[in-house]
């Protein structure tokens, strides 16, 4: 009995002394979301007057040695002490301007756990009396359509990085992280919440087993954006991937991939690979298994965009050829294929025609292949069909607005967008322009308007979409699309570490988001390998049914 009591005595005492200390990881996660808020909220860091990144270098020593919550709090408040004094300002609210806040979260400021009552009340004042001037780290340009609004800027990028510097580890990390925390739109969207994201691959960057494994761990921190356009990209990853494809192009359908199309007539008959070649293991291992143990390395908005994009980490690697296993005309067989650099491939693009006639007076374009000088021409060609389909499945070439005033009576809203609002770091604000889509035009066009869609209808293309569906007589055909609409927001974290991400939100006028939905087909339709063998067009297939018959 008593050592049962001395058993329980000493686990209590544990349990509060664990309680009472923090670890490793608790420490950087709240140093890094302190390092980011001070970086962007307080009026003497986020002016340019201190050089952040030392500021950081500085800090993490002290950080590790600080045990308890009061240690680590008595660390962070005599460093944000020393950045100076803070004057309590008043920040009027723009009665104005219509505020999207479903990114922004501070209540970190606030954890009992982390914080002594003390500094959690230092950081609430900081947001009270935020920086409202011109940001040094981050710019936001409305100005000119054709660039991207958001930048980072004045960002050292150490050209002598190296991977053995863990404070250049974690200072990688943390630019990233909090580029993410305050000026990614979709934030809120994301599967796992972005704060515990970061408490669980700190430990990959405090530790890492290896370069190759800092660099993936790079990659897999931008795939958890769960964005099409989200990456992160390194010379030494190739090392993992390989750098070298094979000739043609795959879909994959069934946990199988299909060959569609050839990049290179000649390389590809080297190998003797042909278009409906089912392909259904690559080394001896089944598509199904590549793709389920490598989901972490594949960005994408949704599952359509995610297998689009999966063809490279299938089928890339370092050595000359690769095994197959394929079935073609129900035989299964299994041989070795080339692969080539990217630059060796030599991709034959096939002369696809801008538009056409099909049958029964239907008409049919390109949007992937049309520039805005042929918009007059093909309209003009086809006023009197009694359907045009617009195929988006290859995105478009910017010219939604010319070809939306022939189909549109009138002008009419089609989008919304929030941009990052600078004076309040993590909040956004609805823009005020109203963009609309087609003119006054009494002679529009009063047919019936079909929009192919499929995963490779991503971006502009999405955006090309959302734009005509707000004409008359619309119907979209296909399936889900990439769900990554908005501009790309491009940088260098480091030396070395190249990214992007979207970073303006698009929303239909009704507010309802195209992020990682994409444009949902009102008639769902997706190949199928036979119909790919058979070299059917089904989409396009079943446009035409609809056309002919309403249904």
């Amino acid at each position: 009995m008593k050592k049962t009591v001395l058993i329980v005595l000493v686990l209590l005492i544990q349990n509060v002394f664990a309680k009472g200390n923090l670890t490793e990881t608790q420490k950087l996660a709240a140093t890094a979301k302190v390092w980011g808020f001070l970086k962007y909220y307080h009026p003497n860091v986020a002016v340019g007057k201190i050089n952040w990144d030392n500021q950081l270098f500085d800090i993490l020593p002290q950080v590790e040695k600080a045990q308890s919550k009061e240690e680590f709090s008595a660390v962070i408040e005599k460093w944000i002490t020393s950045l100076g004094e803070i004057q309590t300002i008043n920040i009027p609210q723009d009665t104005k301007k219509i505020y999207f806040s479903k990114n922004l979260n501070l209540e970190w400021i606030g954890n009992k756990d982390l914080f002594a009552k003390s500094l959690s009340s230092k950081l609430k004042f900081i947001e009270e009396n935020r920086f409202q001037g011109k940001q040094f780290y981050v710019g936001l340009q409305l100005t000119d359509p054709n660039v991207v609004p958001l930048e980072f800027i004045n960002e050292v990028k150490y050209p002598d990085f190296k991977w053995t510097d863990k404070n250049l580890r974690l200072l990688t990390l943390f630019r990233y992280w909090n580029y993410i925390e305050y000026f990614f739109p979709y934030k809120y969207q994301m599967d796992e919440k972005w704060d515990v994201v970061l408490s669980e691959i700190l430990p990959r960057f405090i530790a890492p087993e290896s370069e190759l494994d800092f660099h993936l761990t790079m990659r897999e921190l931008s795939v958890k954006l769960d964005d099409t356009h989200a990456s992160i990209g390194t010379v030494k990853m190739f090392e993992r991937f390989g750098d070298k494809f094979i000739p043609v192009d795959v879909k994959i359908i069934d946990d199988k991939a299909i060959v569609t199309a050839l990049k290179n007539d000649s390389l590809a008959k080297i190998s003797d690979i042909k278009i409906g070649d089912v392909i259904t293991k690559v080394n001896g291992k089944t598509v199904s298994d590549i793709i389920k143990g490598n989901k972490k390395y594949v960005e994408g908005s949704n599952e359509s965009a995610v297998l689009r994009n999966f063809y490279w980490l299938i089928f890339n690697g370092n050595t000359e050829t690769v095994e197959i296993e394929f079935i073609r005309e129900g035989k299964t067989s299994v041989k070795n294929i080339y692969r080539y650099l990217y630059k060796n491939l030599k991709i034959s693009y096939p002369d696809n025609e801008k538009s056409k006639n099909l049958e029964n007076n239907i008409g049919y374009i390109n949007m992937g292949e049309i520039g805005k000088e042929d918009v007059p021409v093909v309209m003009e060609q086809f006023k009197n069909a009694k359907a045009i389909i617009f195929d988006l499945r290859n995105n478009s070439q910017g010219t939604n607005y010319a070809v939306s005033e022939y189909l549109n009576p009138e002008p009419k809203e089609f989008v919304k967008f929030i941009d990052n609002d600078l004076s309040f770091p993590g909040r956004f604000v609805w823009r005020e322009e109203i963009e609309k889509s087609g003119k006054t035009n009494p002679d529009y066009y009063k047919g019936k308007v079909i929009l192919l869609v499929n995963e490779v209808t991503q971006s502009h293309g999405e955006y090309t979409a959302m734009c005509l569906q707000a004409a008359p007589h619309v119907t979209v055909i296909g399936s889900q699309t990439a769900g990554a609409d908005g501009g790309v927001c491009r940088l260098e974290i480091i030396k070395g570490f190249r990214t992007q991400f979207t970073s303006y939100g698009i929303f239909y006028p009704n507010k309802k988001e195209t992020q990682r939905i994409g444009i949902v087909p009102d008639i769902v339709i997706k190949p199928t390998i036979k119909g790919i063998q058979d070299g059917k067009d089904e989409p396009l297939d079943r446009a035409i049914l609809f056309v002919n018959t309403g249904k």
